[in-house]
């Protein structure tokens, strides 16, 4: 499977908000745990940036990758020149509230 590590990165403005608003929650509940969620999170996506095929389908050419210790998936797009993330999405929400996105 190729890498395309130098492939640009870009979120929708709602996935943005929800990384944010993750990241916030996380702070509250422990000091420290909002900057642990971000690590996972840019870990999750560093290994998107690597193997963007390495993760399942879900639908409308969106693939998801799930963040570890945490219950988010990234979905994102790959295109040609970028990966487009649809969503940080908790898992414990409705699965398919981010469809509008695309």
């Amino acid at each position: 499977m190729e890498t395309r590590s130098s492939i640009n990165i870009e979120f929708h403005p709602a996935a943005e908000l929800e990384l944010t608003e993750a990241v916030d929650y996380y702070e509250s509940m422990e000091k420290g745990l909002g900057l642990d969620f971000a690590s996972e999170v840019i870990a999750t996506i560093n290994r998107i940036k690597a193997f963007p095929e390495a993760w399942p389908l879900l639908c409308h050419d969106i693939n998801r990758s799930l963040v570890k210790r945490y219950p988010y998936g990234i979905l994102y797009g790959i295109e040609k020149e970028r990966i487009y993330i649809v969503a940080v999405m908790n898992l414990n929400r409705d699965p398919d509230y981010w469809e509008q996105r695309i």
